[in-house]
């Protein structure tokens, strides 16, 4: 038997639901089901759906938790930062001027990427079958060590 171009190698045998990581994370990212992709993943602003409406997917079980936030003022303080720098390089503002404007952008540009990276972190646990997604229990794999009485 000849191996042809089209033929995928795969060790372990083959899964049953594939899981990309790439593809989940994006679709995390414009708001989608990252299962089926077509179903909403936000119900509100950054409150999740249930579950998919499309494919019936959980998604009560995520957590994201501070991952999100903590990603976006990284991203928006980087870039703002950058900003404010080569802007003051070129256009000798006041403290005030520079606030007028800086501040604004970093709060708006805070609220706009808030639901996408939430989404993006919401396709990341579910491409890597993180808690619950799965199918198992949000569990440590193993216990504490005994506690030493004498200690």
């Amino acid at each position: 038997m000849k191996a042809t171009a089209t033929d995928m190698l795969q060790f372990g045998g083959a899964e049953k639901d594939e899981r990309p990581v790439g593809r989940s994370i994006k679709r995390g990212l414009f708001g989608r089901c990252p299962a089926c992709g077509n179903g909403r993943l936000f119900r509100s602003f950054v409150k999740s759906v249930d579950a998919c409406a499309a494919c019936g997917e959980r998604m009560d079980h995520h957590r994201a938790d501070d991952f999100p936030p903590y990603i976006v003022v990284t991203i928006v303080g980087h870039l703002v930062l950058g900003g404010y720098m080569m802007t003051d390089l070129i256009l000798p503002l006041t403290t005030w001027q520079h606030l007028a404007f800086w501040g604004p952008v970093t709060l708006a540009s805070a609220i706009a990427l808030m639901q996408p990276v939430k989404g993006a972190v919401i396709g990341l646990q579910w491409a890597l079958k993180m808690h619950g997604f799965g199918g198992h229990a949000d569990e440590p794999e193993d216990g504490l060590p005994p506690r030493d009485p004498s200690a």
